[in-house]
């Protein structure tokens, strides 16, 4: 996997009414020890498993395995590691500014951080988000994939976050999603999101009120009013999609699996695959401040296409690189992460 009405007050997290959270109380499995469990401080830190890698303003900021969060004020030539509550996989960061951001991961946890990242407290872990997704069910098939979720406990992964107007959405297996504005109540998205057989939600995109979802088995979804409605686009393709990028105005790329890109020069409307020489899954892209797109594939290649996504040049990996995320380090490098720690490459 690279994802109510109920309960009357139970669908933000604010404070429950007795009856509520005495149900909670009750129904609610037990957390994970690991989520309770402060990161361990490591010298080999930079070199473990790290999958997620954003930008906080000019710091760089990474995570990955067991709760290892670290940021750099020098576009990643030193690294310090920031204090987590929890020892679980950071599979996902965005920021909304230099100061105020997000981390998802593993056991239905979003993680918040006020200060760039160097100190982080849990805002979100699985069972508490199967209580909202719960609560906030419409009919019954929701309220039954609900229930399993809280059945089976907090053991469902987030796999990325997105914000439009400081507004976080948070996707992952399954079908999880959720939404909060202040960072301290949560609402369920996936009541939603036209995905009835809760596949695997693995990329979120945004850009203005445009936010785009991609998953399992082609699963293409778009909002174009900021999240309040989600459409179920037509897929050209059936295999996983692993991220999307926006471009331009009108400019989507969907990739993942076995190295597949595919473009829609209208919205979503419309797709084209685009020719691909490495055929590797890609797992992660961003936009450079000339326009360039950038994807990496699962082996550290690297995609570089300047006309919008229609055509992509190859940079091969030497040596390859177990890729899982990039960012852009500065204006001559990029940050590769992956299951071997880390990797600044240079632009020229």
């Amino acid at each position: 996997m690279k994802r109510r009405r109920l309960l009357l007050g139970a669908a933000s997290l604010g404070p429950l009414s007795p009856f509520v959270a005495g149900w909670a109380a009750a129904a609610a499995p037990a957390l994970p020890a690991v989520l309770s469990r402060p990161a361990t401080a490591s010298p080999l830190a930079t070199q473990g498993a790290l999958l997620a890698a954003a930008r906080a303003g000019q710091r760089l900021v990474v995570g990955g395995e067991r709760g290892t969060i670290l940021f750099s004020d020098d576009g990643g030539q030193k690294w310090t590691q920031a204090r987590v509550p929890a020892q679980l996989s950071i599979t996902s960061l965005v920021f909304a500014n230099e100061r105020e951001g997000w981390a998802a991961g593993h056991f239905g946890a979003l993680l918040r951080t006020a200060d760039g990242g160097q100190s982080w407290a849990l805002a979100l872990d699985g069972v508490r988000a199967a209580q909202v997704l719960l609560a906030g069910a419409t009919d019954d098939a929701q309220r039954q994939s609900a229930q399993r979720k809280l059945d089976e406990g907090a053991d469902k992964p987030f796999f990325d976050l997105a914000l439009v107007d400081g507004k976080l959405f948070a996707v992952g297996a399954y079908g999880l999603a959720v939404e909060t504005a202040d960072g301290r109540s949560f609402q369920p998205l996936a009541a939603r999101l036209p995905n009835p057989r809760q596949f695997h939600l693995y990329g979120l995109r945004a850009a203005g009120s445009r936010l785009f979802a991609v998953g399992e088995q082609g699963l293409l979804l778009r909002s174009t009013d900021a999240g309040a409605t989600f459409a179920a686009l037509p897929s050209p393709y059936k295999g996983s999609f692993f991220g999307v990028m926006l471009l331009g105005e009108s400019t989507v790329l969907a990739y993942g699996l076995r190295g597949n890109i595919w473009r829609s020069a209208d919205n979503g409307n419309t797709w084209a695959q685009v020719a691909n020489p490495v055929p590797v899954s890609l797992s992660a892209g961003v936009l450079l401040s000339d326009g360039t797109a950038v994807l990496v594939a699962q082996n550290g290649d690297l995609l570089f296409s300047r006309d919008q996504g229609q055509t992509f040049q190859r940079r091969p990996a030497a040596p390859p690189f177990p890729a899982a995320n990039l960012a852009v380090a500065d204006e001559g490098h990029l940050l590769l992460t992956g299951l071997r720690g880390l990797k600044r490459l240079a632009l020229g």
